[in-house]
């Protein structure tokens, strides 16, 4: 056999997630080994945010996540906080800037992220092998496990998986971690595409095709389907955000948000206008206004909107307001506010930000996120199964789910390796 690298932890992921943990267990006098199949660096972390990298929220709860254990994420995230991480990122002086509900963003460039990253990793003596695949992955009979990797055997005390999801493969993403997890024994929840855009079959999205690329303040809402060993639906989801129509359907932040809770068949309720009484709205515009029902209309909207609105509700648009029907006001009104429609799909794993299901949180400690059915093997970010909302909620579960097993590793292995 020939003669493999000694260490006390080998973390496999350099995203997020493995970057932040390896540093924190090298911090705490291990020896740490950082490997990656990807030839860059944290390539997510570099396009995240438009570049900008939104790496937290400063509000971030444990009802930002989703999870078929939703209690699951709540201790790695109370022992460290939002706070904690902006404290790091002072400490390294970068500028950042909130930008809407808690999200915090670089000023600069997500770069100075990655570079606090490595520069906290060489802190801690972390050695990284990147591009460097893992081969294959074994428990030896004294509980240490060994690893083929490209750049030959590795025996490691224990084995940190930070593989990350499926989202985006054409930056490496892979389902690695997912296989591995299986392989030894872990249940997975089947994994989904979450934060994606929503697609409409062609027929039915014709009539909005010449609206792609307007944005607008949206409620949207969906009633998700039964989660976990409940057979009880929950209760809907709703968020206040921007909508963005596209060629092929519906995107922005909304959007994002609810295609995370939407399942496959489920409707979406979206109030197109909820700071407007409608239905008063044009009823007092009948009392006063000379103009066609389509410019009237077009006040609350666009001229583009207003005219596709009433085209399909089969109205006519040129119409003078006194005109009009009350039945077609009320009409028109209910169809803005409880616009019901239900996706053919999604933009798929390309267009994802992050993955929903994963590793199954049953078969993990939420104390250390190490496995309750390999000692030693450890599973934290993306892959798991936490999932947070838009606005870098998924950040901030990288950071917490990477220092509550840097915590666990200093702990249960004591005295680093010889």
């Amino acid at each position: 056999m020939t003669h493999a690298r000694s260490v006390d932890a080998l973390v496999i992921g350099a995203g997020a997630a493995g970057l932040f943990c390896a540093a924190q267990a090298g911090q705490r006098g291990l020896s740490v080994l950082l490997v990656d199949h990807a030839p860059k660096v944290a390539e997510k972390i570099r396009i995240s945010g438009g570049g900008r990298c939104n790496f937290t929220n400063r509000e971030a709860t444990p009802a930002n996540f989703l999870s078929e254990n939703p209690h699951f994420c709540r201790s790695a995230l109370a022992r460290y906080t939002p706070a904690d991480f902006i404290a790091l990122v002072q400490q390294h002086g970068i500028a950042f800037h909130e930008k809407h509900k808690g999200q915090l963003f670089c000023d600069d460039s997500a770069e100075q992220i990655i570079r606090m990253l490595l520069a906290e990793c060489e802190r801690g003596g972390v050695e990284r092998w990147q591009p460097c695949s893992v081969q294959d992955l074994e428990r030896l009979e004294d509980g240490t496990w060994r690893a083929q990797t490209a750049r030959g055997a590795v025996q490691a005390r224990s084995v940190v998986v930070a593989t990350g999801g499926l989202p985006v493969p054409k930056i490496g993403a892979s389902d690695f971690g997912l296989k591995l997890a299986e392989r030894f024994g872990h249940r997975i929840v089947a994994p989904r595409q979450a934060l994606v855009p929503l697609t409409f079959s062609a027929a039915e999205w014709a009539p909005f095709v010449a609206m792609a690329g307007q944005a607008m303040p949206v409620v949207i809402s969906t009633r998700p389907g039964a989660t976990g060993k409940s057979k009880k639906a929950p209760p809907p989801v709703a968020f206040h955000e921007d909508l963005l129509f596209t060629h092929r359907g519906l995107s922005g932040p909304a959007v994002l948000q609810i295609s995370s809770f939407w399942q496959p068949g489920q409707p979406i309720t979206i109030n197109l206008l909820p700071q407007v009484d409608v239905a008063e709205t044009l009823r007092a515009a009948k009392q006063r206004s000379k103009r066609q029902w389509g410019n009237e209309l077009a006040s609350l909207l666009t001229q583009r909107m207003a005219d596709t609105w009433l085209q399909m509700l089969g109205l006519d648009a040129s119409l003078p307001m006194p005109q009009v029907p009350d039945a077609q006001i009320s009409r028109v009104a209910d169809s803005l506010h409880t616009w019901q429609l239900t996706p053919a799909g999604t933009e798929g794993w390309n267009k994802a930000e992050v993955m929903a299901g994963g590793v199954d949180t049953r078969d993990l400690s939420s104390q250390t996120l190490e496995s309750r059915l390999q000692p030693g093997l450890y599973f934290i970010g993306e892959v798991v199964d936490v999932t947070g909302w838009l606005g870098g909620y998924n950040f901030q579960w990288a950071w917490a789910s990477g220092m509550a097993c840097a915590e666990a590793l200093a702990a249960s292995l004591g005295s680093p390796a010889q």
